[in-house]
């Protein structure tokens, strides 16, 4: 049976620091940890000769208070505007009702890697930095290239670190900005810190327009909240490995529990995304355990959190834990 925690979350008000934690049963907090923010221990399952991610993270109850937006309170648990907005389509986005208890999900499949380093998931706009060595991984939320400008699929390497970079503006859009140049400051789209890749003109950096995370903005580079790309900045040296990825449905094992997670197909690269969904499992070896009407379902809400839809005679993984320093 999951278990449920009533806690404060510390410098914001009581109205609104009421959470419910609802944690998985095989979820264990631990407080300390060398990094800020939060990092989850994660391991993965080996069925049919393919990797099956655990779950990371738990489901969480936000009690709404007066004047919050729901861009405010995804940025208040790292989230990305779209990881609330497709949970929660019936609220106005700038006009939050007070005194709602609104579902955070705060809970993912790990995605498919090759080298377990950095691994950018297009379709959930969402990043994870593994240590493979210690068994964890840390996630952030993002902003991504838009239709037309769509971020590339691909292994890169960080291959430039700056603070306080300057934005050299491509050709095509200085008639937009009227100069070729932005110095560091808060004019500066790039934010305060920059992470080049070897795609030239692609790069991992923050933003001066926070509320742009969890969004299509970008001319195809990643952005995170200022406060996210300041600590990935500190944990990522020159030449760490970038998969940039594009998968809309992961599919994850607890103990013998199949968990499906489907997005949004963002770009259109799949035509149709139940036939796709089905594959997904055939090749995972978990097809014939899963349950097609809660396949069909997850499908059709794709609203980026993992359902379960069956369970696996074949085994899967154990624990996954939360660790966090906050």
């Amino acid at each position: 049976m999951p278990f449920c925690i009533r806690v404060q979350k510390p410098g914001i008000s009581v109205a609104r620091s009421l959470i419910w934690i609802c944690c998985f049963a095989t979820t264990l907090l631990i407080t300390e940890s060398v990094w800020g923010g939060a990092a989850y221990r994660y391991q993965r399952s080996v069925i049919n000769g393919q990797q099956i991610g655990s779950i990371i993270g738990d489901i969480k109850m936000h009690l709404t208070g007066s004047g919050e937006t729901l861009l405010d309170i995804a940025r208040d648990y790292g989230l990305g505007f779209n990881e609330l907005r497709m949970v929660h389509p019936d609220i106005d986005p700038w006009v939050v009702p007070s005194g709602r208890d609104l579902k955070i999900p705060l809970c993912w499949v790990i995605p498919p890697t090759r080298f377990e380093a950095i691994v950018i998931n297009l379709p959930e706009m969402r990043l994870y930095h593994f240590f493979p060595k210690m068994g964890l991984v840390k996630t952030y939320a993002l902003g991504i290239g838009n239709v037309g400008r769509q971020t590339p699929v691909g292994t890169f390497k960080v291959v430039d670190r700056q603070v306080d970079p300057v934005w050299e503006i491509p050709a095509f859009l200085r008639p937009k900005y009227g100069v070729s140049k932005i110095p560091p400051g808060p004019s500066n789209p790039l934010g305060k810190y920059w992470l080049g890749l070897s795609a030239k003109g692609y790069g991992i950096h923050g933003t001066n327009f926070p509320w742009g995370v969890g969004r299509l903005v970008s001319n195809g580079c990643i952005r995170l909240y200022p406060e996210d790309i300041a600590g990935l900045f500190k944990e990522v040296e020159a030449g760490t490995v970038v998969e940039i990825i594009y998968e809309p449905v992961k599919i994850g094992l607890r103990d013998q529990e199949i968990f499906l997670e489907v997005h949004p197909d963002i770009y259109g690269n799949i035509p149709d995304m139940l036939s796709y969904a089905k594959k997904r499992l055939e090749a995972s070896g978990v097809l014939t355990d899963a349950s097609m009407e809660l396949v069909e379902q997850a499908v059709n809400v794709a609203d980026g959190v993992p359902v379960s839809i069956g369970m696996s005679a074949k085994g899967g993984d154990t624990a996954s834990a939360l660790v966090s320093n906050k």
